[in-house]
């Protein structure tokens, strides 16, 4: 899965391990990242690096401000961007809770490979930094479902996002404070038919 590609400068990844990009809430400083912590003080996740997606990729809010990345292979849009994240090597039991986190079971999410530069420093969309590229690897990342992407891009006005910052996350619900006796997938599809 890319490990081939491996530039001197980044750690050896375990053979049976994934690397994972993360965008969203798993990132450092978001409500998710605790699962992370506990795999990695567990030894079933290590951080690798930032990376940016090699490609423009749809990157949009939801309901209660959940981030999704959109497969949208066939949209054209001059409103899509490379998206900035975190990666992170991961063990076949952290991929397990990660895709448990996640809803793929459920078609919540569904882990799709991409292609990402690892880079030197950090950034957000509201700054300008020049950006050195380690080494372009292939790994896994959380899309939100085919079964609702379209209609979640159309939902976001066909603009996405560089980055999910604190500011762009302003107003996150987490599960917990979410009306209950819905599933996930309702909250997607009554955010979806809403006008906004």
């Amino acid at each position: 899965m890319g490990r081939e590609a491996e530039a001197p400068s980044m750690a050896p990844i375990p053979r049976d391990s994934t690397l994972i990009f993360t965008y969203g809430t798993l990132k450092r400083g978001f409500s998710n990242h605790k699962l992370l912590e506990s795999l990695i003080q567990s030894n079933h996740a290590s951080f690798v690096g930032h990376a940016s997606t090699s490609s423009p990729l749809a990157l949009v809010c939801g309901p209660y401000r959940v981030p999704f990345l959109l497969n949208l292979s066939n949209s054209v849009s001059d409103e899509i961007y490379p998206v900035l994240g975190e990666l992170y090597s991961v063990s076949p039991l952290g991929l397990a809770r990660l895709d448990e986190l996640e809803g793929v079971s459920k078609g919540h999410y569904e882990r799709l490979p991409l292609m990402v530069r690892v880079i030197k420093g950090e950034g957000n969309e509201d700054e300008e930094m020049e950006v050195e590229v380690e080494v372009e690897v292939e790994v896994q990342g959380y899309f939100g479902h085919r079964s609702y992407a379209m209609e979640m891009w159309k939902r976001n006005g066909e603009r996405g996002l560089r980055e999910y910052t604190k500011e762009v996350a302003t107003g996150y619900v987490r599960r917990m404070d979410r009306p209950q006796g819905l599933t996930f997938l309702d909250h997607i599809r009554f955010f979806v038919e809403s006008k906004g």
